[in-house]
């Protein structure tokens, strides 16, 4: 199957077009593909699942609102900003301890940032540990090592193997193809503390993401699954059954990834009715135009 067109439109005509590679794996194998699943990126912040996995093994004493917000790309909203600092209260750990920078179109203040949960989670990992938590964010940290092996255990790769990078806010990123990446999210859930974090990212989609995104729409509105979104475009995601997907557009945009979601897993039984079409509005919550998958 190619990958998914996703037109967006506007009275009709025709102003963008995003293609999108999916593919989703169960019991390790590739089950449906559109487009090149063999294709390789950097999971992003979708990797904070993953990442996450260290600290929920480590932290006992974490609820479900910690788990979630640690995996979260947030929004700044007053409700995420309380978790974020509820987490740093139980690390126990400051705000100045986080080692990322301000963010464009946010205040100053670096808990704004969207992967503060993210770095309070990473600074509770040194507590449990009694890690110097300085330079925590760098490669060759206990914590940055601790989530190198996580990847590995998750992906099943040799983490000698796993290229790497730095990430928006200052941690190691890792690339993997997108067959391996829906291979980690397919078998999270068998991986001690997996269940742990995915049931809170389930429980708290609104700490996730929200209050918009591919990734917390795919959570209310499919029973079951767990969802994270990563810049450029990509998205990661387990469902019932042992099922992971990822899918990536090729031009790093967003926009196209609800109704590709809805057009890659209908076949597979999961309607989305809700992200089919997906309006375009203008600054007046006016609806001018639609994106929607074109179907051959």
């Amino acid at each position: 199957m190619d990958a998914i067109v996703v037109e967006v439109r506007r009275n009709g005509i025709v102003e963008a077009v995003h293609r999108v590679h999916a593919v989703a794996v169960r019991d390790g194998a590739v089950v449906a593909e559109a487009g090149d699943g063999s294709r390789s990126c950097f999971l992003r912040s979708a990797s904070k699942p993953i990442q996450a996995l260290p600290l929920a093994r480590a932290r006992d004493d974490l609820d479900e609102r910690d788990l979630a917000i640690a995996s979260a790309s947030h929004r700044a909203t007053d409700d995420q900003l309380a978790a974020v600092r509820a987490l740093l209260a139980k690390a126990p750990a400051t705000e100045d301890e986080l080692e990322l920078g301000p963010q464009a179109g946010r205040p100053a203040e670096r808990i704004f940032n969207n992967c503060s949960g993210k770095h309070a989670g990473m600074l509770a990992l040194c507590r449990a540990h009694g890690w110097n938590a300085e330079g925590y964010r760098l490669a060759g940290h206990p914590v940055q090592e601790a989530c190198l092996a996580a990847h590995a255990e998750a992906a099943e790769v040799d983490p000698a193997e796993l290229p790497t990078g730095i990430d928006g806010c200052g941690v190691v990123t890792f690339a993997l193809p997108l067959e391996r990446m829906a291979y980690a999210f397919s078998r999270f859930e068998s991986l001690p503390a997996g269940t742990r974090i995915a049931n809170a990212m389930r429980a708290n989609p609104e700490l996730v993401g929200g209050p918009s995104g591919a990734d917390l729409h795919l959570m209310r509105a499919a029973a079951g699954w767990f969802a994270k979104g990563g810049a450029e475009g990509l998205l990661c995601a387990g469902g019932p059954g042992g099922v992971g997907i990822a899918l990536k557009c090729d031009d790093g945009s967003s926009r196209p990834l609800e109704p590709a979601l809805a057009a890659f897993l209908g076949p597979l039984g999961i309607a989305l009715p809700g992200l089919e079409v997906v309006p375009v509005t203008n600054t007046r919550g006016e609806r001018v135009g639609e994106s929607v998958a074109i179907t051959s």
